[in-house]
């Protein structure tokens, strides 16, 4: 019964914050983005909205060392509604239903999902941020990413 609650709770805050039509698919997320702090780096790339689909993928690493990544989806359903797909290290995928979204920002939830439970992207400028953390938004962590190659 939680996660039927917890589902219908976080469709219910994409209808409030989306209107009633179908969601848009985040363009501007689209492009090569990469973070650098010192010989720490972090990479996404994005695909156009193509089919009602977008396809990233992420890795993160160390010197010439790759400690992690992860192919994503976001998908628009049948009924309009968003969902990301993470799939971390070629594992299976946990969805995350979209619970917020605005022209340059879009946060998913999944509440029962152990870590992360909120995943969210939004544009500075020309600069592409990300944050994970839990619910009540505990145990961040966040990436600021710029265009690749600029």
């Amino acid at each position: 019964m939680k996660k039927r609650v917890s589902t219908i709770a976080a469709a219910l805050l994409l209808t409030l914050s989306c209107g009633a039509g179908a969601a848009e698919l985040p363009d501007w997320l689209t492009g090569e983005w990469t973070q650098e702090n010192g010989d720490r780096w972090s990479e996404e790339v994005w695909t156009l909205p193509r089919g009602g689909t977008m396809i990233g993928v992420g890795r993160t690493g160390r010197g010439e060392s790759l400690r992690s990544w992860e192919v994503m989806r976001i998908v628009r359903a049948a009924d309009g509604s968003l969902t990301y797909h993470g799939a971390p290290e070629g594992g299976p995928a946990t969805i995350f239903p979209a619970v917020e979204q605005g022209v340059r920002d879009v946060t998913f939830a999944n509440p029962d999902h152990d870590y992360p439970q909120r995943i969210r992207y939004w544009r500075e400028g020309r600069l592409l941020m990300a944050e994970t953390s839990k619910m009540d938004g505990s145990s961040a962590q966040n990436w600021t990413y710029a265009p690749a190659g600029k």
